[in-house]
């Protein structure tokens, strides 16, 4: 194990330069062609034959066997504009805010470790890089494409990056339980009238409408839930008008759901609708209610856990792995963050590993997700490692 490490920390110039020519190429959802055609490119260089499955996302393996295990690693990034100043920024209004040009490239590095080491290999390791996990329609695309073969495989593995974090950059952390909550987003229309500023009577405001919706809204989470069944309910975007001087005809709401709860997330999708409608025909206008796009819970197999932390510590050593249950806070308390490998961990034994990659205080102060979050490369070899330690242990 030792090996492996010293291997992979030999390739972190090359996982470097790997990681910021992706940053600044971040694309979003599934329409990746650049970043695509990069990995593509070097999977083949690496010795791979990989193939693109679904609506975007790519798939490799190495080895043969009986036994076959899956790593996984997002790839795509998010609508932002990036503020962190890098030489390497992202131009485009994208970014990977959320660390999976991260993700990618220690796949990339556990694509070569295991290609070195593939004579040793006692069964397949598959490896998918996956698009569109933001949008949590990635891995249920992947699953669903038929190309993953979900039913052949016998366990699975994602690691996701932490920053501004109290953890020093290289940590792991081995979830346990659930890991992630169910998530959904939902999209609200409402429909008035229009008509001129002055004369508001002759029509219906769409724009005040939706103010209202999106107040009551809020009356969920204060009035309708248990604090022992939480549910986090957030409208990030609302567009409406065109000038101000006009009465808007229809006003748009998107937002995201979070729960742990299947019952509360039910519960609480009916009462979306519920109210957005009720209060929308309160004001003599139409709402409409979708729900385009979410994913479960993701659940993490215990005996996998146990198996990927003990391997893990014999890499790293024990003081640089932490058992999820030992944090001093519960994980609904601490992480609402969803993640749709969460579709993967309902039809394979699954663990969800977080790598700590910025440590707060020390110049990694912003959250994922933040224009300003960046992100300690010196976890890219550690990762690697991780990734493809696991593969090797589990096949063993």
């Amino acid at each position: 194990m030792e090996e492996l490490l010293d291997t992979a920390k030999k390739m972190q110039e090359e996982l470097v330069f790997i990681r910021r020519d992706l940053h600044a190429r971040a694309e979003v959802g599934f329409a990746l062609e650049q970043t695509r055609a990069y990995i593509l490119e070097k999977l083949k260089d690496y010795g791979y034959a990989p193939k693109t499955i679904g609506k975007g996302s790519i798939l490799a393996s190495v080895g043969q066997g009986k036994r076959s295990f899956l790593l996984r690693a997002d790839m795509d990034g998010l609508p932002i504009q990036e503020k962190t100043g890098e030489a390497y920024a992202c131009k485009s209004g994208n970014m990977h805010a959320c660390g999976h040009d991260l993700h990618a490239t220690m796949l990339l590095g556990a694509a070569k470790l295991l290609k070195a080491q593939e004579k040793e290999l006692k069964g397949e390791v598959k490896l998918l890089f996956q698009a569109a996990e933001e949008t949590l329609e990635g891995a249920k695309d992947a699953l669903k494409s038929g190309g993953l073969g979900a039913q052949k495989i016998d366990g699975a593995m994602m690691l996701h990056v932490l920053t501004a974090t109290p953890f020093p950059t290289g940590a792991l952390v081995v979830a346990r339980g659930i890991s992630a909550p169910a998530a959904d987003f939902f999209e609200i229309i409402v429909k008035g009238k229009a008509c001129h500023g002055s004369a508001p009577q002759n029509g219906v405001d769409a724009t005040m409408v939706a103010a209202f919706v999106l107040i009551s809204l809020q009356e969920l989470s204060a009035r309708e839930l248990s604090v022992a069944n939480p549910a986090v309910l957030t409208v990030g975007k609302m567009e409406s008008g065109k000038t101000g001087n006009a009465i808007s005809d229809e006003a748009k709401l998107y937002g995201t759901l979070r729960a742990f709860d299947e019952k509360v997330r039910a519960q609480v999708k009916k009462r979306i609708a519920e109210i957005a409608k009720g209060v929308s025909k309160s004001f003599r206008a139409n709402a409409r209610v979708s729900f385009p796009s979410g994913c479960p819970t993701l659940q993490n197999d215990e005996n996998l856990a146990e198996m990927v932390e003990t391997a893990t510590a014999k890499l790293l050593g024990k003081e640089r792995v932490i058992d999820s249950r030992n944090l001093g806070s519960d994980v609904k308390e601490s992480n609402g963050g969803s993640e749709d490998f969460a579709y993967i961990s309902q039809e394979i034994p699954s663990v969800m590993l977080a790598i700590a990659a910025g440590e707060k205080g020390k110049d990694y102060e912003y959250p994922l997700h933040h224009p300003k979050a960046r992100f300690d490369e010196n976890a890219l070899y550690i990762g690697a490692a991780a990734y493809a330690n696991a593969a090797l242990e589990f096949l063993k």
